[in-house]
């Protein structure tokens, strides 16, 4: 049985990473190479960057800053945003990518789905798919003209693994943003739709909500974004809470078990005491 992956999503716009709520309002981070080479010190296990401009403005992926971004990253990184022609995933590979990640595409010509697998193989193939809560229904959503299409979930979900997609990721509309959980049943949907690994994304708002996705679906990647720009320790935190309760890859530098955990997943501030201690006592470089 696979371990579940602690994965980070970077939302880029204009060459940043933003900060996305509910696919509509999108507030600035900072430089993507930064945000990966902390990503990576931090010991997350994947890397999803998403180029939200390319395909809504009908560019071509933006391969100067997948270059740039490559050199500072050590874990497996999935490229999407622009994609439409054999030759620019061949570039992407070439550039640092590992897996390529299709979403509105899809929605035109899904039948490259199947000629990138049979040129790549199905294990770089990420296909991605919104979706979107309507008349007790899970539909997609589209992202490039915001518009719920008629088309299901499940079913488009059933499409896209039967033309040679490797991994399936799921992304909440609703939940975007808003740090109130995943949308267990959405992931669930999916879960039963395919047998291929599923990612689902949408809704981090503390450890304990990456948590319950482990403990209540089959997922196997449980990604994020703003959670993992916002708060501390953030990926050895949720990676303590999960692998006390379910053996997760785990080889971060900082590690919790035996400290005590905020509801809100931040730590504890120690007492003023055992704080002046530390005063006296050398510690290497901080990697926060």
């Amino acid at each position: 049985m696979l371990k579940k992956r602690i994965i980070a999503v970077l939302i880029i716009s204009d060459n940043i990473v933003v900060q996305s709520i509910g696919f509509r309002k999108y507030l600035p981070v900072g430089k993507p190479e930064i945000a990966v080479e902390f990503l990576n010190e931090w010991g997350i296990d994947e890397i999803i960057l998403l180029d939200i401009d390319a395909s809504k403005h009908s560019q071509s992926p933006n391969y100067e800053l997948i270059k740039r971004i490559a050199k500072y990253n050590r874990v497996p990184l999935t490229v999407g945003g622009g994609i439409k022609k054999l030759n620019q995933i061949n570039e992407l590979m070439n550039c640092g990518a590992d897996k390529i990640s299709l979403n509105n595409i899809i929605n035109t010509d899904s039948d490259l789905i199947s000629r990138a697998a049979e040129v790549f193989g199905s294990q770089c193939i990420v296909a991605s798919i919104d979706g979107k809560k309507q008349n007790n229904e899970y539909k997609v959503f589209e992202y490039k003209n915001q518009k719920t299409q008629k088309k299901k979930v499940f079913d488009l979900s059933r499409l896209l693994e039967s033309k040679g997609a490797g991994e399936i990721l799921i992304n909440s509309v609703d939940k975007d943003g808003a740090k109130s959980g995943y949308d267990i049943d959405l992931i669930n949907t999916v879960n039963k739709a395919v047998k291929i690994p599923v990612i689902a994304c949408g809704g981090a708002g503390k450890p304990q909500h990456l948590l319950k996705v482990a403990l209540e679906t089959n997922a196997n990647g449980i990604a994020a974004a703003n959670y993992f720009h916002f708060t501390e320790h953030s990926v050895s935190i949720a990676k303590s809470i999960i692998n006390s309760n379910l053996k997760i890859r785990y080889d971060v530098d900082f590690k919790y078990e035996n400290k005590l955990i905020e509801d809100d997943g931040r730590l504890t501030k120690k007492d003023e005491s055992e704080l002046s201690k530390l005063h006296y006592i050398k510690h290497s470089k901080p990697k926060i």
